[in-house]
């Protein structure tokens, strides 16, 4: 069995809020979390901890630095970019702590590889070379505790797969060592790239580059989905900013999947172009030929065909395609030479695909289907088509299935 484990970014994703929904999901990696994070902060600068509280009533766990012995005015949590308090240290200086320091199994090799996509962000940012960065929002002890949580809870969960809800785009702008910037800041946005985003009306600043570094690391883009299988726990990280109407959390769902991964991830969410037109002056046959090369041309997913009756009283013929976006004007280019049609409409979409894999079973292929309900398998029919006769066809046909 697989390991499969749903962020639900509510409130947004920081890097504190990670650690202590992880945690609150699992408490047995509390002790190597809070040993890695102290390892790499030097004498002085205060102790991790855990805090249990609540965000709009609902139970959550706070990840963060208690203040060091006489200092009543350290900032114990840090959902935000306002970090002068601490000196500013470069992408080396980070990972040469992290190296030196005495961390738990792979916590390094995960942290390092989170810290570099934060630096490779930056550096195409502002045009330097990576070991050249200088970090300046992220660039405190707190952050950098955060980046090690992080990567000590991908390495007690090597394996696992990960996939993120919707995030909360946010509004407005954030204050930075470059003046104000809007939301989400450069760095952000490019890290996360291909996620999808949504606006729930509420501003300021909801994922935090470490968080976006955190994601970029742990979830594919494409994987951007939900998930089914057994539920095995839940865990609740909180920011400490209140948001009007909801509570700042991030939900850590976890879930015990099938190891072939047929019950791992529901349907993926891709955009797509519906491409229409009507067609009333062509024969049956013209328009045969002109969908059969439609369906063949690059970028066009499906095509299907309507009858219709048009003006006039007219018989017509509806072609509705799916066509990836990139391919929008090369399909419209075959669309106007195959066919008769003098205009087109398109509108962009977004679709929920299904995980779907192909197998052979004897000369018949059968495709495997996730669904929420448990997988089912159909049998492909263009292998069954060279089958003389109905009934040897259905035979095949539940063979196949059935094998």
């Amino acid at each position: 069995m697989t390991l499969a484990i749903r962020l639900d970014a509510v409130g947004g994703i920081a890097g504190d809020m990670f650690a202590a929904a992880m945690v609150d999901a699992l408490p047995d990696l509390r002790a190597r979390v809070l040993a890695d994070a102290a390892a790499v902060l030097p004498p002085g600068t205060g102790t991790p901890v855990f805090t249990p509280g609540t965000s709009a009533g609902l139970h959550c766990l706070r990840f963060g630095l208690s203040a060091p012995a006489g200092d009543h005015h350290h900032d114990h949590h840090h959902h935000h970019h306002d970090q002068d308090h601490h000196a500013h240290a470069g992408f080396l200086d980070m990972v040469a702590r992290i190296e030196a320091a005495p961390l738990s199994p792979g916590t390094a090799t995960h942290a390092i590889a989170i810290l570099r996509h934060l630096a490779e962000a930056e550096a195409a940012i502002h045009h330097v070379p990576v070991d050249e960065v200088h970090f300046h929002e992220i660039g405190d002890w707190d952050s950098l505790m955060d980046v090690t949580a992080a990567g000590s809870v991908a390495a007690a969960l090597e394996g696992a797969r990960w996939s993120v809800s919707a995030l909360p785009r946010g509004d407005g702008l954030v204050r930075t060592r470059h003046g104000l910037l809007p939301v989400p800041a450069p760095a952000t946005a490019r890290l996360l790239e291909g996620f999808i985003w949504r606006d729930d009306g509420i501003g300021g600043e909801r994922v935090t580059p470490t968080g976006a570094a955190i994601l970029r690391h742990l979830v594919e883009a494409a994987s951007s989905r939900g998930v089914v299988g057994r539920l095995q726990g839940t865990g609740t990280g909180a920011g400490t900013r209140e948001y009007p109407g909801q509570p700042n959390i991030l939900r850590a769902t976890l879930f015990e999947a099938a190891a072939d991964g047929l019950c791992v991830e529901g349907p993926s969410e891709e955009d797509i172009l519906v491409l229409s037109f009507e067609i009333d002056d062509m024969s049956a046959e013209e328009i045969a030929v002109a969908a059969d090369r439609l369906r063949a041309t690059g970028g066009v997913r499906d095509l299907v065909l309507i009858p219709a009756i048009g003006k006039k009283g007219r018989p017509v013929h509806t072609f509705r395609l799916l066509v990836e976006p990139t391919a929008r004007d090369s399909v419209a280019d075959a669309c106007f030479t195959e066919t008769s049609t003098i205009g087109l409409r398109w509108q962009a979409a977004r679709r929920a695909v299904l995980p779907r894999a192909s197998a052979g079973a004897g000369a018949v292929r059968v495709k495997t289907v996730t669904r929420p309900a448990g997988p089912s398998r159909k049998a492909e029919s263009d292998d069954l088509a060279p089958l003389a006769g109905l009934d040897a066809r259905r035979a095949a046909k539940r063979k196949a299935e059935e094998s």
